[in-house]
């Protein structure tokens, strides 16, 4: 007998002197560091996202509802203000009947001490022998803890660090996940739900296991009733009632505005390359516990998330309706074969030296799937170029809304669905622009000199030295013999009317004048420019048209308002980037201005007004690119300015119709929809019922003539031949 209390005393020192791993010393637990999640914020502090390895975000324990405290120490450790870390006795009859008799129903032994020991330093395998090792080492940390921390400090350490489901760590992230609120504010019923889940993360997971989880909250209530912690009124209260969850996924593909947080942790990453920790040593996002304050709303992003979904599910279903049986993503074998060429796996398994024959062999093997679907996800068993050839059908959409005085991002969706879809297409995506472009041609126009009532046929003209090129109007039924006021070719967006103007004023002056407004993207020299056949990001567009209603000076869209550490500190902030002086006149921009008034309200975006039904003070432009690939809308509030843009991600494929193509009836839409939204929220005030300044008298007096004329009777008669001439060189 003495020679086994002789092992047991040499075995509980090897433990305790590091033997089977060393021990924090008081020094390193008055310390202690845990990765942290960094927290994105909108404008007004709503969590949005996080960045971690593991979801932890820290509070204080002045932050802990008491009911919360309760429904801990009543389930998990009802002695906890008394021990001092361990309870003996339950950690004795542990290390006796797991050791001596093999008996692994002895019961935990567990405190709320413990636990955090466990929570802070893990645990490790040692063969037969790791649940007595790890319990005791945890044993003689907890006694540490409690002679370092009080009580209190206990609980708010056990709290920021204890696991609970999905992969989230602190009642603070569980909470916000969860609940989609901060812990202060958890009721009874839900932080006795959380707490619930701490027996078992898994099986008591309330978004997997709603009915379980239940009955485990129930049963931390009974705890509570039973120490007295809760009335047995209100307990039954509680019970009644079933558990409502307000989930919010923030992992990197799901969840709000995920195409913005993957930008921001871009421009994240550049910007802590410069700013440095007090030491010297570079800030980690995935653990320093970062708090970066953005500049979106989180509102405005749901809606406009809500009205792009709405517009897209119908949309693509008109999409697909109207190609049928003759859709190229199914008949098109140069396109699917191309398509293939451009996969990953396709590169992968060229570089091994595998033959076309047998990549494809690879890739037509069948395995389940999981395809997103606008009707709700589905599964197959189906083949990676049956994927492939699912996904080509899609089309996608972008969009930003950016306020026009600073360029602060309030709403972004840069594609449909992030999970599936992770293109880019507000940062990354270069499309053409169509006629979105033609409002920068008129503007140079008219701050060179030309008159808002200036008038320019409608009619066809072949440029001899651009090898008898034409540009057509979208409409062919279009009389050959009118004349167009700029604010009505604009407002109408007549192709042919721009090429002239901009063959008027000369191509340096346009390019010349893009680059005041801050559009730094290659543009082809060529006078097609006119028309949009240049590719221009999303942002910069929107940066350029702000200029409209901030002063004639354009604009840098951003999204990081400040940067702090996780006390709150200050690392970075940032300012607006505006154009220091103006692109051009204020004469020019109020002409503008009217102009894309008009666009609205009697041009190619009335459906504004007649289907929307929308009464805002707004002005835009439509756009559509050749071969109805890219549909386009800018829209210009007083306060507001947001660019839109839908299409399909593959180039080969536009839309069947112009009808159905066309911006009007692609972008414009979410932009509709989510005003709509937004004038039934009176948050949005501000913005939804702000009104354009009052335009001058000498602007109206200059737009004040007939906004088209016809030819007279000698140019109709001997003017039926298409016309022809070279266009001007640059210079």
């Amino acid at each position: 007998m003495g020679g086994v209390l002789f092992l047991c005393i040499c075995f509980y020192a090897s433990i305790y002197f590091g033997f089977w791993g060393k021990l924090p010393t008081k020094e390193e637990l008055s310390s202690l560091k845990q990765a942290e999640a960094t927290q994105v914020l909108d404008k007004d502090g709503h969590l949005i996202g996080k960045y971690y390895i593991y979801d932890r975000q820290p509070i204080t324990y002045e932050d802990l509802p008491q009911h919360l405290i309760d429904a801990l120490v009543a389930t998990e450790d009802v002695r906890f203000y008394e021990h001092d870390g361990v309870d003996n006795t339950s950690l004795l009859r542990v290390f006796f009947k797991t050791i001596l008799l093999r008996d692994k129903s002895s019961g935990g032994g567990s405190t709320i001490t413990l636990q955090l020991a466990k929570n802070l330093f893990g645990r490790k395998k040692y063969q037969m022998f790791s649940t007595v090792i790890n319990k005791l080492k945890e044993s003689f940390i907890a006694k540490r803890i409690e002679d370092i921390y009080s009580k209190k400090e206990i609980l708010t350490l056990y709290f920021n660090t204890v696991p609970f489901p999905d992969n989230t760590y602190g009642i603070e992230s569980a909470s916000q996940k969860f609940f989609n609120k901060p812990t202060h504010q958890l009721t009874i019923s839900e932080a006795t739900t959380l707490i619930g889940t701490l027996k078992a993360n898994h099986s008591y997971n309330p978004r997997l296991f709603p009915e379980r989880s239940q009955l485990r909250r129930d049963v931390v209530l009974k705890q509570m009733l039973k120490y007295e912690y809760i009335s047995s009124n209100r307990a039954d209260q509680v019970m009644n009632k079933p558990i409502v969850l307000d989930y919010q996924y923030f992992n990197h593909d799901l969840g709000l505005a995920p195409y913005f947080r993957s930008a921001v942790k871009k421009e994240l990453t550049k910007i802590l390359e410069k700013h440095k920790k007090p030491d010297s040593s570079v800030y980690d996002i995935y653990n320093d516990g970062l708090i970066i304050h953005t500049t979106l709303d989180y509102k405005m992003q749901s809606l406009a998330e809500e009205a792009m979904k709405e517009h897209m599910k119908t949309l693509q279903k008109d999409y697909e309706t109207s190609y049928g049986s003759t859709a190229p993503w199914k008949n098109n074998k140069d396109l699917i074969k191309n398509s293939i060429k451009n996969l990953d796996i396709y590169k992968k398994f060229k570089e091994q030296g595998f033959t076309d024959t047998q990549i494809e062999d690879s890739l037509s093997v069948k395995k389940d799937i999981e395809l997103f679907e606008w009707q709700g996800n589905i599964t197959k068993k189906i083949s990676s170029l049956d994927s492939l050839q699912h996904y080509l059908k899609f089309l996608n959409a972008g969009m930003i809304a950016i306020e026009p005085s600073s360029g602060a991002v309030k709403a972004y969706l840069g594609g449909i669905d992030y999970r599936y879809f992770k293109f880019d297409h507000v940062s990354q995506s270069k499309r053409q622009v169509g006629s979105t472009f033609k409002p920068f041609v008129y503007t140079t126009a008219i701050e060179n000199g030309m008159k808002p009532c200036s008038y320019f046929s409608t009619k066809e003209i072949t440029y001899t030295n651009l090898n008898d090129w034409t540009p057509k109007n979208a409409s062919e039924e279009e009389d050959p013999h009118l004349n167009f006021t700029l604010e009505k070719a604009l407002s109408n967006s007549v192709n042919t009317i721009a090429v002239k103007v901009l063959n008027e004023i000369g191509i340096p002056k346009v390019i010349d004048q893009v680059r005041k407004l801050g559009i730094t993207d290659s543009l082809s020299k060529n006078p097609a420019m006119a028309l949009g056949t240049d590719g221009i990001k999303i942002k910069e567009l929107a940066g350029a048209y702000t200029s409209y209603v901030n002063q004639g000076k354009g604009v840098k869209p951003y999204y990081i308002s400040k940067i702090e550490d996780k006390n709150g500190n200050l690392i970075a902030s940032f300012e607006p980037e505006i154009m220091e002086t103006p692109a051009y006149s204020d004469y020019t921009r109020q002409v503008l201005l009217e102009m894309m008034k008009s666009t609205v309200d009697k041009g190619t975006a009335t459906r504004l007004r007649t289907v929307y039904k929308l009464e805002n003070d707004i002005a835009g432009k439509t756009g559509t690119t050749q071969d109805n690939k890219d549909g386009w809308f800018v829209g210009i509030t007083p306060n507001l300015v947001s660019v839109t843009w839908v299409g399909n991600d593959n180039y080969n494929i536009g839309f069947k119709t112009t009808a159905l193509g066309q911006g009007a009836n692609t972008a414009l839409p979410i932009f509709a929809k989510l005003y709509q939204k937004m004038n039934l929220d009176p948050t949005f005030d501000p913005i939804t019922k702000s009104k354009f300044e009052e335009t001058s008298e000498e602007v109206l007096n200059d737009l004040d003539c007939k906004p088209e004329k016809r030819d007279n009777i000698l140019k109709r008669l001997f003017g039926k031949k298409k016309k022809k001439k070279k266009f001007k060189k640059e210079g």
